[in-house]
């Protein structure tokens, strides 16, 4: 068995979702093999997670944050190029997930850095009771891929904001994510470094004694990765609409009156909608929920739907965007 190290310079969350997946799934599994890599501005969704449950809808589309699904469950997190993610894919004999013994790698390597990290009991790595590495796993015909972040100098506000949503508003079987408090890596050092240099350090422990042997993707590798981005992780399906089922009610005060918006969405798709409240209006709401339903829960789609619609005759004098502030958090 070889222990091979692959070089990955995107920072494109769905292409290195899609070559985990493909490393996983395709290559040798005689080997092993360690990724370290990083994502521009990105919240990553678990497997098992309802997306809209667990972002900031607002914050991630000012600020231009992608929002990707993983193959592994858990909860969200929020990855910049502050951090630092790390993979391992290799053989397994084990029909269940094994944590601590990826985790104690990296324990060991920040020791070294004079730092004292902690495996949690919630299969994070913490420093001083506070998380900065959440961790993941997916078992696949004998092999595991286990992977996790590390939060080296990310934008902790960032961390926070692109994460925050009133839960009370939705009701799904979705897998709710345990915020924890967070920290940073680099406010440990006795020495600054760069997060490249601490990427070196780390790839070099993790591998230690040994200097790591480079597996080099192939054309074939890449063309199949590209493949595996376009078809699923570039998707709304995807991303969004492999969601469970889940329920959404929120009303709002307007000068017109109360507005109280309530959904049902399966599969990212909205399959019942009705609109209540004390407002004053001369249509038939039902004109109004037929538009909407059956569309994607998604704001740019449902205010596709709404771009004709005169909602002074359904509500009085509210506009199309007030009326979108109660489909979204």
């Amino acid at each position: 068995m070889v222990m091979f190290y692959i070089k990955n310079d995107s920072l494109d969350p769905r292409f290195n979702l899609a070559l985990e997946e493909y490393v996983v799934k395709y290559l040798d599994s005689e080997h092993t093999f360690v990724l370290l890599w990083q994502n521009e501005p990105s919240v990553i969704i678990g497997r098992f997670q309802n997306t809209v449950e667990e972002i900031n809808t607002e914050y991630i589309e000012k600020k231009g944050i992608n929002v990707v699904r993983r193959i592994t469950g858990g909860g969200a997190v929020y990855h910049d190029l502050g951090n630092l993610n790390f993979s391992f894919i290799e053989k397994t004999d084990a029909d269940s997930i094994d944590f601590r013994k990826y985790n104690e790698r990296i324990v060991l390597a920040l020791e070294k850095l004079g730092i004292k990290a902690e495996h949690n009991s919630r299969n994070d790595i913490a420093i001083e009771g506070k998380k900065f590495s959440g961790n993941a796993q997916f078992i696949y015909k004998g092999k595991v891929l286990h992977h996790g972040t590390i939060l080296f100098n990310s934008n902790l506000e960032d961390v926070q904001a692109a994460l925050r949503v009133n839960a009370d508003k939705f009701t799904s079987k979705g897998v709710k994510s345990v915020r924890s408090r967070v920290t940073n890596v680099s406010d440990y050092l006795k020495e600054k470094i760069t997060i490249e240099e601490f990427k070196e350090i780390l790839l070099q422990s993790l591998f230690a004694p040994d200097f790591p042997v480079e597996y080099k993707l192939r054309e074939e590798d890449l063309k199949a990765i590209y493949k595996l981005k376009e078809e699923k992780y570039d998707t709304w399906e995807w991303n969004y609409g492999s969601s469970p089922a889940f329920n959404f009610r929120k009303e709002q005060r307007f000068p017109v009156g109360k507005i109280d918006l309530r959904l049902d969405v399966n599969k990212g798709l909205i399959n019942k909608i009705k609109i209540y409240g004390d407002f004053f209006g001369t249509e038939n709401l039902e004109e109004l929920e037929n538009l909407i339903l059956g569309c994607k829960y998604d704001r740019q789609e449902i205010r596709k739907k709404l771009e004709n619609v005169d909602f002074t005759r359904y509500f009085g004098n509210i506009n199309r965007e007030e009326l979108l502030s109660l489909f979204f958090d």
